[in-house]
């Protein structure tokens, strides 16, 4: 017994003394990247977008690594000047942005091939949805607004905006949604500027009648959903098409899944659009807010070109930004 308890302590003992594990080179790279690209376009996708700091906590698969972060907690072991490391506590396919090791949130994202984005280019485009979530966070009066909506019903992890009870599966809420989505796609499609004004008129009375049919609680959660996620996935389709002309690092473009950011661009908004006319709304539940309020935000840009200095004038809700109809 004695020599079992001591070669468990001489194991810990090793174990503490270990040098911490470097961040693997492709990871490194890829991090790299995304800090290079969204320096070159971030304030064209968004005003003042840069002014956001941008912590990043890479989940590998017994690792994570903490970039961009001042004074990380204990936990975490600097390996060399950009990255400090801790073993593996999130799920290696996490791909979400919140203050998982503090103030500001971090984006928490695990490797490509894990993720949704499966390789690098893709992947490095999803970091900048996540990062436009920092810019949300970092809105002074945010955490009081999500407060205040009053529907975590006492849930302080946040996990209540993914599994908050929304009427998804009731059939009338269903077909309403698939007939407002329909309405939607045909207005953004018109490029004639009369059927386009008509359309997009029809659309406003429609998505009126929508929201209405819901109890106060579900319109709050709808509302907010998609002024979060809609316009998020918004930022993803702008800063792929921002991307298209950028001059990635020899390393990355070295990398054995690496894609052309042109090629990329070149389909990034008809992938959502394609999305939202597939999607059904009883099965997808929250994930189709992301491609709907995505598709509302480039409705938007038709019928508000401004309306982006508008966005965070009315947090948790889009709706002062659409004109009004009768």
């Amino acid at each position: 017994m004695k020599t079992l308890s001591f070669l468990l302590l001489l194991r810990s003992l090793l174990f503490a003394q270990a040098p911490p594990k470097p961040i693997p080179a492709g990871d490194a790279i890829r991090v790299a990247e995304f800090y290079r690209l969204s320096s070159q376009i971030q304030d064209k996708v968004w005003p003042n977008w840069s002014k956001t700091p941008a912590p990043l906590l890479l989940v590998s698969a017994d690792t994570e690594y903490l970039t961009h972060f001042e004074n990380p907690p204990k936990e975490f072991i600097k390996v060399n000047d950009d990255f400090y490391s801790r073993p593996r506590q999130f799920p290696t396919d996490l791909q979400a942005t919140f203050p998982a090791v503090g103030f500001p949130p971090a984006i928490v994202i695990g490797e490509p091939a894990n993720t949704q984005s499966k390789t690098s280019t893709p992947w490095l485009i999803a970091l900048m949805h996540e990062h436009f979530h920092q810019l949300q966070w970092a809105q002074p009066g945010y955490l009081k607004a999500v407060d205040d909506l009053d529907l975590s019903k006492g849930d302080k992890t946040g996990v209540w905006m993914l599994n908050y009870p929304f009427p998804y599966e009731e059939p009338e809420v269903a077909a309403s949604f698939g007939h407002l989505r329909d309405t939607l796609l045909t207005a953004l499609a018109e490029a004639e500027p009369n059927k386009f004004d008509h359309l997009s008129k029809q659309y406003l009375k429609e998505r009126k009648q929508f929201v209405a049919q819901f109890l106060p609680g579900d319109r709050k959660y709808l509302s907010f959903q998609l002024w979060q996620e809609g316009i998020a996935r918004y930022v993803q389709i702008k800063s792929a098409e921002a991307a298209a002309d950028y001059q990635p690092s020899a390393e990355f473009t070295a990398l054995p899944d690496y894609t052309p950011f042109s090629d990329y661009a070149l389909t990034a908004r008809s992938r959502t659009l394609n999305e939202l006319k597939q999607i059904d709304f009883a099965q997808a539940k929250r994930e189709s807010i992301y491609s709907f309020g995505a598709a509302e935000a480039l409705l938007l840009d038709r019928l508000n070109p401004k309306w982006k200095d508008e966005y965070f004038l009315h947090l948790l809700t889009t709706e002062p930004l659409f004109p009004s109809v009768r």
